[in-house]
């Protein structure tokens, strides 16, 4: 198929690039800043604030799958104009060029929309693709790690030291990047139902505590840890040390903090991908060990 990407150069959206290569896919994929060339993919320079290319971007494909978003603002505006406005821009650019099916990235952070700017900017996305007339799938993936993720990076790090420093007491679900790909390379299919909203995690019912998850972490880097959860305050505290020393570059804010102490966050088992459509792979603690192994070989950890 002629899929259009946004988000290609972001961590999930390279290894999308990877997988639908490997699949056989032609694809025009949206960048800031100038690429490599690559066999088969067509880089559209522009944004999502650039009506021309977007239609650009979206001329001639049967498929868009939308992985562009913000995770990190310092304001509402931010998020709004990333994860809301944007989707506006490529649904109406879609739609123009009678796109097929429209795959849409969300956050398991918008079923929880009053939580975080974050979250009600996803779930704001989502209702305007459910209001698109386009064939759509919307996915709400779990926490995503894997090889080149920066957001994670700092969990490993923590488990290389022997402690790991949690939220409060609560369980959540994950996803390797290669899997969630692997999912919305099946969605384009326009086949596939419209109206699709799944939740997709590495099959382990229930999820993982976040004491298990640190756990497995240790295991991970080879190093017995100590999990720590830190109470809700600390951890609003500890956003405002981290805005004061890395100003933008923060990786806890206090919109983060305010999802991160929420105490569910798996996936619920009936908005799961149909079976025939798609399951998951990779187990997490061979998908940990095997991005440990990633970062050390990349000077990362």
């Amino acid at each position: 198929m002629k899929l259009a990407i946004t988000g290609a150069t972001g961590f999930v959206g390279s290894r999308l690039l990877t997988k639908a290569r490997a699949a056989g896919h032609d694809i025009r994929a949206l960048t800031r800043r100038p690429q490599r060339s690559r066999k088969g993919i067509e880089w559209v320079d522009g944004s999502l604030g650039n009506r021309e290319s977007l239609d650009r971007l979206v001329q001639g494909a049967q498929a868009v799958i939308h992985v562009a978003g913000v995770l990190n603002a310092p304001d509402a505006a931010g998020f709004e104009e990333g994860n809301v406005a944007g989707t506006a821009a490529i649904l109406t650019a879609a739609e123009k060029a009678g796109v097929q099916r429209f795959v849409h990235v969300s956050s398991l952070a918008a079923r929880e929309p009053e939580l975080s700017l974050y979250g009600g900017s996803k779930a704001r996305s989502e209702k305007l693709v459910e209001q698109s007339p386009l064939s759509s799938a919307i996915v709400r993936p779990p926490a995503v790690y894997g090889p080149g993720d920066r957001e994670t990076l700092e969990l490993f790090r923590m488990a290389a030291r022997g402690l790991v420093l949690l939220p409060p007491h609560g369980r959540l679900s994950v996803i390797h990047v290669d899997d969630l790909a692997r999912l919305l390379l099946a969605l384009v299919d326009p086949l596939c139902p419209p109206g699709l909203l799944i939740e997709p995690d590495d099959g382990l019912e229930g999820g993982w505590t976040h004491e298990a998850f640190g756990k497995a972490l240790g295991r991970a880097v080879g190093r017995r840890v100590v999990t720590l959860s830190l109470p809700r305050s600390l951890l609003r505290f500890g956003a405002r040390i981290d805005g004061l020393l890395r100003g933008p570059g923060a990786k806890l804010t206090p919109d983060r903090a305010a999802y991160f102490c929420h105490p569910d966050w798996t996936v619920h088992p009936s908005r799961g991908a149909p079976e025939a459509l798609w399951r998951p792979v990779i187990d997490t603690d061979e998908g940990l060990a095997a991005t440990a192994r990633w970062y050390r070989a990349e000077g990362w950890l």
